[in-house]
């Protein structure tokens, strides 16, 4: 799993000129499952995220984590996130896991961090063209992958 984070001050998704969901003050999580995936992964970056320290407390230091700080999380699938580059100018995508796969482990992630948020976690429509706007604050923009953590 891949989840590419950033700090926001508002964050919002849009399908098909909906709007599907939304957030001020917190995370934007741009994720991106693999065929290794797990629910302990899943489990394992969902305590991670929650817990990560990247807002400022009252002296200024990235202290207090998103719960610390009362925010919310927006999570959009983003199967891109496992791109292959390396050779051509067509990036590969073999390495993100087929729909049928990743849209239930997407869910069961969004499940995971809405459990530990105590709230409810916004998301884009799984497969879908979105358009996703954000005021990335900082900016904070944070690289996780499962096989680092």
């Amino acid at each position: 799993m891949r989840v590419l984070i950033q700090r926001v001050e508002s964050a919002s998704v849009t399908v098909q000129s909906q709007v599907t969901g939304e957030i001020s003050h917190g995370l934007l999580l741009l994720i991106g499952i693999t065929h290794a995936d797990t629910e302990l992964i899943e489990d394992r970056m969902a305590d991670k995220i929650v817990k990560l320290r990247i807002f400022s407390d009252a002296e200024g230091k990235m202290n207090q984590s998103v719960v610390d700080v009362g925010g919310s999380i927006l999570a959009v699938s983003q199967f891109t996130l496992y791109a292959d580059a390396k050779s051509g100018n067509r990036p590969s995508y073999t390495a993100a896991a087929r729909p049928e796969q990743a849209s239930p482990a997407f869910d069961r992630f969004v499940a995971k961090l809405a459990k530990r948020m105590g709230k409810t976690v916004p998301t884009g429509v799984f497969g879908a063209d979105m358009k996703v706007a954000l005021v990335n604050d900082g900016p904070v923009t944070i690289w996780l992958d499962s096989a680092d953590i």
